[in-house]
């Protein structure tokens, strides 16, 4: 492993990817402290230590959030856009039929997300200025300076999605999985310190207990992200002209963890719900409603048991529709057929479907369970330890582990494809 590390840089051209890649992360880290006038930078830095899902928000953004930076708004907008259309493309014909037209049909909606990234930037940094607005932090805005606070806010996102889409081209990776990953472990370093400053009161067992599970997760996210249920395919023979064609055998790798880190992106959008509502509430002069808004608060304050629960339930259940949007046992089926494969022992057709449905649904329990318990693991270690200043979570490894994986693989690929077109020539 280290010797292929150590030729990665022997070669010129992946070697000036590399440097590309860190060349863009150092543009990225300086957009996250340039700060945006007009907010009480130390209120907000205040706010969002106290953690829970708002430190886990500052964390993704690597700090641009607790800044009041130009990239505050990090690449939420984007990866809102890109779930919205990835469900719109399986319920709308047109782009499904788009999406089947090759590289031309994926540029086409990579271009229609992008367009729909820009309302979405500009109505999530309105959601920003009312949320600090009430927490006291930015005051009162005309409509000259309010719009300019959106679209400055909004164009950092945009800008920013434009250096991810450079390392996509020019650097190594997903660009926007390692602007991701750089926020992340941007804020490793500061975290950590924090929580070394409080050994004295919390003591170095629970210091290591916290970390002994951070690196069970690790584990558990490699082995999940890793793990596939291989069902084996046989292909039928043909007889052309006196040879005998086809006839072999390949797996169907089903992964037990399809849906990734979007059931916990949705689930993070609604868990904050019955908060939001109560902040709503409280204002009002109804003696009802204030009380119903003093029990969301206590029912839903972050680390409370329906907290976890609810925040569980939502990625069970986001997991499981996501599966169901993203792979279609139908038309899976249909391909096989097609092409002339076949499950052992299965019929093709109808019965193949069913038998894959019937699989999917199994493995995807055990991939339900492993989000929903990587969602709740920080709220859970800190009920244990009472150490509350490591805030990067579950949901962070699992983004870090998969970019690094990923990264990794397309490395790999790189320098094999290197040797092969070397032996070649």
């Amino acid at each position: 492993m280290f010797s292929s590390f150590k030729d990665l840089f022997k070669i010129k051209e992946i070697r000036s990817k590399i440097l590309f890649t860190f060349f863009v992360f150092s543009i990225f880290r300086i957009l996250a402290h340039i700060p945006i006038p007009g907010a009480n930078v130390s209120s907000l830095k205040q706010l969002f230590s106290q953690g829970g899902l708002l430190g886990l928000l500052n964390v993704f953004s690597g700090g641009a959030i607790a800044n009041f930076s130009v990239v505050t708004l990090g690449l939420g907008p984007y990866i809102n856009s890109s779930i919205i259309f990835q469900l719109f493309t399986k319920v709308m014909p047109k782009l499904e039929e788009l999406s089947k037209e090759g590289e031309f049909g994926r540029r086409k909606i990579n271009q229609y997300t992008r367009m729909l990234t820009v309302p979405l930037a500009i109505m999530q940094s309105y959601g920003i200025y009312v949320l600090l607005h009430r927490q006291g932090i930015i005051q009162d805005l005309n409509l000259i300076s309010l719009l300019g606070l959106m679209f400055s806010m909004a164009a950092g996102s945009m800008f920013l999605l434009w250096l991810g889409e450079l390392i996509s081209e020019y650097g190594v990776g997903n660009g926007i999985s390692l602007i991701i990953f750089a926020g992340i472990v941007s804020g490793i370093p500061s975290s950590f310190g924090q929580t070394l400053t409080t050994v004295t009161s919390s003591g170095f067992g629970n210091i290591s207990v916290t970390l002994c599970v951070a690196v069970l997760v690790i584990v558990g996210v490699v082995f999940i992200n890793e793990a596939t249920r291989k069902i084996k395919i046989q292909y039928a023979r043909r007889v052309r002209g006196g040879k005998v064609y086809g006839g072999g055998s390949s797996f169907l790798p089903l992964r037990i963890n399809m849906a990734g880190m979007i059931p916990i992106i949705f689930a993070i959008s609604l868990v904050l719900a019955p908060s939001f509502v109560a902040g709503l509430l409280q204002g009002s002069s109804n003696s009802t409603l204030v009380d119903f808004s003093r029990v969301l608060n206590r029912l839903f304050s972050t680390g409370t048991f329906f907290y976890n629960a609810f925040y569980f339930s939502l990625v069970f259940i986001f997991t499981y529709f996501y599966t169901a949007v993203t792979f279609n046992p139908d038309d899976v089926a249909d391909n096989l057929k097609k092409q002339g494969g076949f499950v052992p022992g299965i019929r093709p057709g109808k019965q193949t479907s069913e038998y894959l449905n019937r699989i999917i649904t199994r493995i995807t329990l055990l991939g339900a369970l492993f989000l929903g318990l990587i969602a709740i693991s920080p709220n859970i270690a800190q009920a244990v330890t009472g150490v509350t200043t490591l805030t990067v979570g579950g949901a962070g490894i699992l983004i870090v582990v998969s970019v690094v994986l990923e990264t990794v693989k397309s490395l790999q690929s790189q320098l094999i494809m290197r040797d092969y077109e070397s032996n070649i020539i």
